[in-house]
């Protein structure tokens, strides 16, 4: 299988208030809906504390940056339990060599990387986008909750905070499919 296409999805840390959805995404990922992929989770509730911290301790972007690595973190292990066939991978080299799907945990990307800046303009939507350039993805799924019509640029997206700010130059370094999902709206194709 390794030679199948693969496929990068990232759940959006707001599905987990959507718990009955969550589950339902995992389950068929494990399955292999989507065939070889790498799910990349979200912060969730995990980055939204560092969010808050930053705010009332005056944390560095930089701090900040990593502290929500580690929120991913904590979401690959919450999402690994919540479906046990999703195995657990820290590395873009293991995320290659899986057969079966997987959960990317980032923390290796705590040290750093030349390419990715350190700041809130870069969340999970852009690292989805990364790791799919570094794996050569044929596509990035990202799973949102929140539904957008077909034909938003994304730069539309990004200035509305469907996806973050540096996606928009992540994206243009990828060569596979960007696809948006929504809940109600089935699948919503961003155009460039």
């Amino acid at each position: 299988m390794t030679g199948a296409p693969l496929t990068v999805v990232k759940l959006g840390g707001s599905l987990v208030s959507d718990a009955a959805r969550l589950r339902r995404l995992l389950a068929a990922l494990a399955e292999g809906d989507e065939g070889r992929c790498v799910v990349v989770p979200g912060g969730g509730p995990f980055a939204d504390a560092v969010r808050t911290a930053q705010g009332r301790l005056g944390l560095s972007d930089a701090l900040a940056h990593r502290l929500a690595l580690d929120a991913m973190g904590r979401m690959a292990e919450v999402l690994s339990e919540a479906e046990p066939r999703l195995a657990i991978v820290r590395s873009v080299m293991e995320a290659r060599s899986a057969e079966a799907p997987v959960i990317w945990d980032p923390v290796a990307l705590k040290d750093g990387h030349p390419s990715i800046p350190e700041s809130w303009d870069v969340t999970s939507d852009s690292l989805a986008l990364w790791l799919a350039t570094e794996l050569r993805a044929s596509r990035c799924i990202l799973v949102k909750s929140v539904d957008r019509p077909a034909g938003a640029s994304l730069s539309d997206l990004a200035r509305t905070g469907v996806v973050d700010a540096g996606f928009p130059g992540f994206a243009a370094a990828y060569s596979g499919e960007i696809v948006i999902r929504g809940p109600g709206s089935g699948i919503v194709r961003a155009a460039a």
